[in-house]
């Protein structure tokens, strides 16, 4: 796992340690200290850790005018025991919808499991983002991740999608293709 890095080729377009809006304004990462594991493996040191145990991020891109957020997920996605998605919401999420950031693009490929608990932060981050026209989409979860996200019903608020080639877009190319998908399947 330790070979596994967070997206990189969107760091000409914008890097969340530069962002004064970014929750993770200032970080400074070591290519050489792996310190964060899951599942006892290290994990590269350019993942950000949030206050999980077991699942870490990277925000790949953010647009503040578009008011969209890229963000890329690693880890076991924890909420019967380590609460995760409420460790998300409040130390990232908030404080990008503050921002006026209320579309989600949360790239999952790399989210080995889910455990899932109660829907109320679900529920919230719905909430708070549907006046602006917000919405949440994990894109490439694994096949045995959805099964759980919607045993559990949380696709009822976060949209599983498919975008096999999603890093040959731009990331505002990226976005307009699933904001147009969003937009579609309403009409």
């Amino acid at each position: 796992m330790h070979a596994l890095e967070p997206f990189y080729n969107w760091l000409h377009l914008y890097n969340a340690e530069d962002d004064e809006q970014s929750p993770f304004y200032g970080r400074v990462h070591s290519e050489f200290e792996f310190s964060n594991t899951v599942y006892n493996y290290y994990i590269h040191p350019q993942w950000e850790e949030f206050g999980s145990r077991t699942l870490y991020l990277k925000v790949l891109f953010a647009d503040y005018e578009l008011n969209f957020a890229i963000i890329e997920l690693i880890g076991e996605w924890n909420d019967a025991v380590e609460n995760d998605i409420e460790t998300l919401k409040r130390a990232v999420i908030d404080r990008m919808i503050a921002k006026g950031l209320y579309k989600f693009v949360l790239i999952s490929e790399n989210v080995l499991n889910f455990h899932s608990s109660d829907t109320d932060y679900y529920e919230e981050w719905i909430d708070d983002i549907k006046d602006e026209g917000g919405w949440i989409i994990a894109i490439n979860m694994p096949e045995q991740t959805q099964y759980d996200f919607r045993l559990s019903h949380i696709n009822r608020y976060v949209s599983l999608m498919e975008s096999p080639n999603w890093r040959t877009f731009r990331p505002v190319d990226f976005f307009n293709s699933l904001d147009n998908k969003i937009f579609q399947s309403k009409s």
